[in-house]
């Protein structure tokens, strides 16, 4: 699980005395907890790794937003700071599809679902979330289920 090997990997940087490698992890850890208790009340709670998966992919789109800002405000050392950030965040993250992959495994959920049209977008999207939350990037998916269906 990936909660574990963050756990892990928090002891293994704080023995290792890496200072910004145990903050960064620590604040993966507190965005993760934040999620738990917003879900305390749910109904539906998602897979543990999927959970984690999307705290994460939250955390570096974040990051990545910050660090287009910075960039130009010309602060290049907080842009750093930040891509370091980014960095360790991407270690849990599960393998992403690479570009290809993405558009043949929506082209099978297209075929499958018999979409035709872009009003067809929300079952294709909904299909793909359930099947590839943590090994696609919903945001670039959305752009490909729109090419697929135009």
């Amino acid at each position: 699980m990936i909660r574990d090997d963050i756990k892990a990997a928090l002891v293994s940087a704080m023995k290792g005395g890496d200072k910004s490698r145990t903050a960064t992890i620590r604040l993966i850890q507190s965005a993760i907890k934040n999620r738990d208790i917003e879900l305390r009340t749910a109904s539906a709670k998602p897979d543990d790794d999927v959970l984690v998966t999307e705290v994460l992919q939250k955390m570096v789109k974040q990051r990545r937003e910050s660090i287009e800002m910075y960039d130009k405000g010309g602060r290049a050392e907080l842009a750093e700071a930040e891509r370091a950030e980014v960095a360790v965040i991407e270690d849990f993250l599960p393998q992403q599809m690479s570009e290809d992959e993405a558009k043949a495994a929506i082209a099978a959920i297209v075929a499958e679902t018999g979409a035709a049209s872009v009003k067809d977008m929300g079952r294709v999207m909904a299909l793909v979330k359930e099947r590839h939350a943590g090994s696609m990037d919903m945001g670039k998916a959305s752009g490909l289920v729109k090419a697929a269906l135009s």
